[in-house]
């Protein structure tokens, strides 16, 4: 049996705005912006630079007793962990492009880490692995 995870579920506030901190300040591709009008959805898919094995599926909050979890999916937990060939070259990048990290970056002994906050709050990790998988 062979099974990958495909998208990962992020609730947004809107799709637009979500996008553009996902292309332009993550760097991530637009894979696929898909109305679908029996819903008043849009089937909103972006992915980080690399091999396509997961991506994100940007799901705009469609009932108020979803507004709250936008940028708080985990409770405050880090959610998604994003990784690197180049800790520090994405990591300035970022910095330069506004990306608040909650946690600095440190040594550890899987590799180079800090937490930063997407658009809405949720966390995550930038992570560079010692030894990638």
């Amino acid at each position: 049996m062979k099974q990958s995870l495909l998208h990962v579920a992020v609730v947004v506030r809107e799709y637009d705005e979500a996008i553009d901190f996902y292309t332009k300040v993550l760097n991530f591709s637009l894979v696929e912006d898909t109305h679908q009008p029996e819903q008043d959805k849009r089937w909103v898919v972006v992915a980080p630079p690399g091999d396509g094995s997961a991506s994100i599926l940007l799901a705009r909050a469609s009932k108020p007793e979803q507004i709250p979890f936008v940028g708080n999916q985990t409770g405050g937990r880090v959610f998604l962990f994003l990784e690197t060939d180049d800790f520090w070259r994405d990591y300035n990048e970022m910095m330069s492009k506004g990306v608040n990290f909650v946690r600095d970056p440190k040594e550890a002994d899987y590799g180079t880490v800090a937490v930063f906050e997407d658009l809405y709050g949720n966390l995550w990790d930038l992570v560079e692995l010692s030894n990638p998988s």
